[in-house]
């Protein structure tokens, strides 16, 4: 097998990776090549991290940035007549799947020498990398949207990260630290490959949670698809290395105020479909155009799942549902509950399948916000307390 090497999945050009980069050479986003896989005696059972999978990855990471990311709890409650598994990643130390792919990418780079590192992030994203940027003694910079949830904000902060809010969407935060990449290196999530090396262990880990066997089903809440994409690359290479027989069913579930791969998929294209944009309380989905829309359509369509794009008021109630079942979730995750009620109704999953619901954030990153989704509202448009 050829030495791993960055791949521009658009024309096959290779790089080194020894080389710190985000992108081609014409500007284009970058994946690293498949990797073999690795068998259940491959697994360090001695580490209580994902770094369990380490065998896993392209590059030999010497001193990883670690805080026991991983290893997240895997709970099973009762859904009407069915009996799903929720993948709780809120468990992550700065509280959300993000620190998956962070460990890794920074690991990756500190290795290599960069010192320091801008990222744009709407919040889950910027806290994971200031959280472990600390870890590793980098110097952080994270731009986000203005509209950022205060409690994300201040958790950046207080890992001493340098913080500047963009006016704007969401895409003019990524505008902006291009702007600045010739400044400090751009340790993007959505951009740099290694961190869809570190969300693939979250197909490892589903593995080796369900006693070595593949599910039947995953819903994911997607916006540029970190986790969608780290799933079908683990599985993959679960795959190349002869542990299972087959995919898992991967549903991206979707705000339908900011759906662009639903609209994509569901036109049977894999580029950008036109579709109205609006505000959503899934924030943290809320990514206009996807880098790496051809490649998660392309996994849908090579798992046999699809997309399920849900209305707001689908994923207040989906957020209530899970809160109900003990599970405190932020906004962005509920579109997944939401997407489970759909693909039951619809038929889609069947009770005797093993379906994984992953719930990718903690709701105390945005608690003000899910008391006020959540506050019973009477008849008269009071919320039972007193007036608003």
């Amino acid at each position: 097998m050829a030495e791993p090497s960055y791949i521009d999945p658009r024309n096959g050009a290779r790089y080194p990776l020894d080389v710190a980069r985000w992108c081609s050479d014409e500007r284009t986003p970058l994946l690293i090549t498949p990797g073999p896989g690795i068998s259940r005696d491959d697994i360090d059972r001695g580490t209580r991290s994902l770094w369990r999978y380490r065998a896993s990855l392209p590059l030999p990471i010497a001193a990883p940035i670690t805080m026991g990311e991983g290893c997240t709890p895997l709970v099973q409650k009762s859904w009407d007549a069915h009996r799903p598994f929720f993948k709780l990643e809120w468990f992550s130390p700065t509280g959300s799947f993000k620190d998956r792919g962070s460990t890794v990418m920074l690991s990756a780079l500190r290795q290599l020498g960069v010192p320091a590192i801008l990222e744009d992030s709407s919040g889950n994203g910027g806290s994971s990398v200031a959280g472990y940027g600390a870890a590793g003694g980098l110097r952080v910079k994270i731009l986000a949207p203005a509209y950022t949830s205060p409690a994300k904000i201040a958790q950046v902060r207080a890992y001493g990260a340098e913080v500047q809010l963009v006016e704007g969407p969401r895409e003019e935060s990524e505008a902006e630290a291009m702007r600045q990449s010739d400044r400090t290196f751009y340790a993007s999530h959505n951009w740099q490959p290694f961190f869809l090396e570190g969300t693939k262990s979250l197909a490892y880990e589903l593995w080796e949670d369900l006693g070595f066997r593949v599910p039947d089903n995953i819903v994911i809440p997607v916006g540029a698809g970190s986790s969608l994409l780290g799933c079908v690359m683990g599985f993959r290479e679960l795959m190349a290395a002869g542990q299972i027989a087959r995919l898992p069913r991967l549903f991206a579930a979707q705000p339908l105020n900011c759906s662009p791969v639903d609209a994509s998929f569901q036109a049977g294209l894999d580029t950008p479909v036109p579709r109205e944009v609006r505000r959503t309380i899934a924030e943290g989905t809320a990514i206009r155009h996807p880098i790496r829309l051809r490649e998660m359509i392309a996994a849908l369509r090579e798992s046999g799942g699809g997309t399920v794009a849900v209305e707001e008021a689908e994923i207040v109630a989906g957020l209530g549902r899970l809160a109900r079942q003990g599970l405190f979730a932020e906004p962005t995750c509920a579109t997944a509950a939401a997407a489970l009620d759909r693909l039951i109704a619809a038929g889609t999953i069947a009770p005797r399948e093993t379906t994984v619901v992953i719930v990718t954030g903690t709701g105390l990153k945005a608690a003000s916000m899910v008391v006020d989704l959540l506050q019973p509202q009477d008849p008269g448009g009071h919320d039972g307390v007193g007036t608003r």
